[in-house]
């Protein structure tokens, strides 16, 4: 069982995952072309709040989630706060150069990585695999060999953990000993990658051979039936709701009750 699977299936989880495909794209957009330091950190804050409200996930394992969240956000804002250009010197020590405008450019690159996650996980956490390629087949004429071959993929990436795990226990019985240093990372290459990848070639023949006997390929198999129909519902327009008025929420919070109020972060 998968521990991060959801406890708990919102109406958001119930939404087709072509329109909440689309209404993640629109919103990366919008975050990508935000260059207001408040609009941004609002935009951060109030994704996560839907994160965690929505995605059915255990609070606990959601602290999980954003634990990359904050390496991503200081990573990100100390990178550009120590090396970004600007005119007010607050700090400086050799090649390091902390000003005003590379600060809140900083802050404002890492809100936006905050805000990124949070919109991408709303996606991840409330659509499965399978129900966004048999949605993208039947509501936007994907063709079934693209969608079945990354279903496929995605179903024999654990085979590809199980069959490294036992070579490495199979080595591990023979006797062979680990090599330190590069000379040692070269061997290990060779212990592993080959045969890993030959084996991986000849399971990955056979699936395609069998997906071509089964008629995935080609224009015909645009007209087949599904097991699993995609259609739209009324909480398609819930979530296109919700979203429209989070980032309204966002934009109106901005403006009336903003936290740095200095607008446009870009450097001229």
């Amino acid at each position: 069982m998968n521990i991060w699977n959801p406890v708990r299936i919102t109406w958001l989880h119930r939404a087709n995952p072509v329109v909440k495909l689309g209404l993640i794209c629109a919103l990366f957009f919008m975050t990508v072309l935000t260059h207001d330091l408040d609009f941004v950190l609002y935009q951060a804050f109030i994704f996560m709040v839907c994160l965690v409200v929505l995605s059915g996930v255990k609070p606990w394992k959601m602290l999980l989630f954003f634990i990359p969240f904050l390496l991503a956000f200081i990573s990100s804002a100390s990178s550009m706060m120590l090396f970004g250009k600007g005119e007010t010197i607050w700090w400086e020590w050799g090649l390091f150069r902390v000003s005003e405008e590379s600060f809140y450019r900083g802050l404002h690159l890492g809100f936006k990585g905050i805000a990124f996650a949070s919109e991408g996980l709303l996606l991840v956490t409330t659509t499965s695999s399978v129900d966004l390629f048999y949605s993208l087949m039947q509501k936007l004429r994907l063709a079934p060999k693209y969608a079945y071959s990354f279903m496929a993929s995605i179903r024999l990436l654990p085979m590809v953990w199980e069959e490294y795990v036992i070579r490495r226990q199979a080595l591990k019985v023979r006797g062979v000993r680990p090599i330190r240093g590069i000379r040692g990372m070269v061997n290990r290459a060779g212990l592993y990658v080959v045969p890993l990848l030959a084996q991986s070639i000849r399971r990955a023949h056979r699936v395609a051979a069998a997906m071509e006997a089964k008629q995935f390929d080609g224009d015909q198999a645009k007209s087949r039936t599904y097991y699993y129909p995609s259609r739209y519902s009324r909480y398609d327009l819930l979530v296109i709701g919700l979203l429209a008025v989070a980032a309204a929420f966002a934009y109106a919070a901005s403006g009336y009750f903003p936290w740095f109020g200095i607008g446009d972060v870009r450097f001229d």
